[in-house]
């Protein structure tokens, strides 16, 4: 996610505690929030598909993922 997209939740979060928002402002703050939260899930997706847990007798095992939420 680009540092601006990052900059305006935050901008929005700000305004939400001092002023509250406009319709149109909750609307994109919501649409933002997860966009965030899907680029954060794939980041984490594609790390634990590169993850392998070793076991004391040496043997590696892959991280099995679920395909949860």
């Amino acid at each position: 996610m680009e540092q601006a997209k990052i900059d305006r939740i935050n901008e929005l979060a700000r305004k939400s505690r001092e002023s509250g928002l406009t319709e149109e402002e909750k609307a994109e703050q919501t649409a933002l929030r997860n966009e965030y939260r899907r680029a954060v899930v794939g980041s984490l997706n594609s790390s634990l598909s590169n993850t392998y847990i070793m076991t004391p007798d040496g043997k590696k095992h892959k991280v099995k993922q679920n395909g949860g939420r």
